[in-house]
């Protein structure tokens, strides 16, 4: 095992787990969790802690707020006291109204089911990234971390190693390359592999940490 791969498997043993499974979905191809990893998405995109976002999402979960025709039925009141008890105090407000306008558009436009979404974007990634764009609250990086989430379940997506996930790549002296990493870790799941760059990416200590096991 070269020094990459060692660096690769440090990374992963230490690191390798969705932000999806962190934030207790359990991600599959069905319109439920799909919904929540949407809303973790918009969450994470904040300028705020991660571990904060996903505190939030699953104090969405606990308050029903768990599929788009629940989100928007909810008054908004009730949005702002999840996202409060998450502790997403910053953004609650602005959030709570995204939120609920992003669970109406996806109930009208495409009945509530991500996978029609997918669907209308016909296998080409950067129109799955357009039209995740249309949520409000949902911007760029929002829909990259849906995207590096959702590969392992919408596997047209993959390998997707967004600029973030990169980033901690070259951090911990990897290659830039999306196919030379997945390569490096093997049968891993992309969407494990790119939470764990973005580890990287987003903590120094986890690099370092990193380099000095694999060395």
């Amino acid at each position: 095992m070269d020094r990459q791969e060692r660096v690769v498997r440090e990374l992963l043993d230490a690191h390798g787990r969705t932000y999806a499974d962190e934030a207790g979905i359990r991600l599959k191809d069905t319109p439920q969790p799909l919904y929540r990893l949407l809303v973790l998405a918009q969450l994470l995109s904040a300028r705020i802690r991660g571990s904060i976002a996903l505190a939030t999402a699953r104090a969405l979960h606990e308050a029903g707020l768990r599929d788009p025709r629940r989100m928007a039925d909810a008054d908004w009141q009730e949005r702002v006291d999840a996202l409060g008890r998450g502790g997403y105090r910053r953004y609650d407000e602005r959030t709570a109204t995204q939120l609920g306008e992003g669970a109406e558009l996806l109930n009208e436009r495409w009945r509530g089911d991500l996978r029609r979404l997918r669907r209308e974007a016909d296998g080409k990634v950067s129109e799955l990234r357009h039209l995740l764009q249309e949520f409000p609250g949902v911007g760029p990086a929002g829909a990259d971390i849906f995207l590096r989430e959702v590969q392992g379940v919408w596997p047209e997506a993959a390998p997707y190693l967004d600029a973030k996930a990169l980033q901690g790549a070259e951090r911990l002296k990897l290659p830039k390359d999306p196919d030379r990493l997945t390569e490096l870790a093997g049968r891993t799941d992309p969407a494990v592999l790119a939470a764990a760059l973005v580890r990287a990416a987003v903590d120094q200590d986890v690099a370092e940490d990193t380099l000095r096991r694999a060395a």
